[in-house]
């Protein structure tokens, strides 16, 4: 059993910043792919970046490349999201998602997750 807590949403004005946490805890892992995922009100749930514990490597979805960056920490289990140049559009409960077992980059693109959080509030606003 794993569990997830996601946290560091807040209020932002557009242009601004937020560091987003996910910390991952309850057994050991070892190899995993963590996913952010965002929903906004009325819309679909969107993937918006994945990293690989193993070697660090990393994957945004288009919207947010060039403003988001998502980093790990393996020792603690941790994955943070850095989004800056924030856009009203990002609004949405971020949540993060782990895959632990598996072809894991393949399970997680496909939406095939082992554990949720469950989720922290993004809004940004002027």
């Amino acid at each position: 059993q794993v569990q997830l807590v996601e946290s560091g949403g807040g209020l932002v004005r557009p242009g601004g910043s937020l560091r987003l946490s996910c910390v991952a805890s309850g057994s050991t892992l070892d190899n995993y792919v963590i996913g952010w995922f965002r929903q906004a009100p009325g819309k679909e749930r969107e993937g918006v970046s994945w990293i690989r514990s193993s070697d660090g490597a990393t994957y945004y979805v288009d919207s947010v490349k060039g403003r988001f960056t998502i980093s790990g920490d393996n020792a603690k289990n941790t994955v943070h999201l850095q989004m800056s140049s924030l856009k009203l559009e990002d609004t949405a409960v971020y949540y993060c998602a782990i895959v632990i077992s598996g072809r894991l980059f393949t399970r997680a693109l496909s939406g095939d997750y082992d554990y949720w959080g469950q989720g922290t509030q993004v809004t940004v606003s002027s």
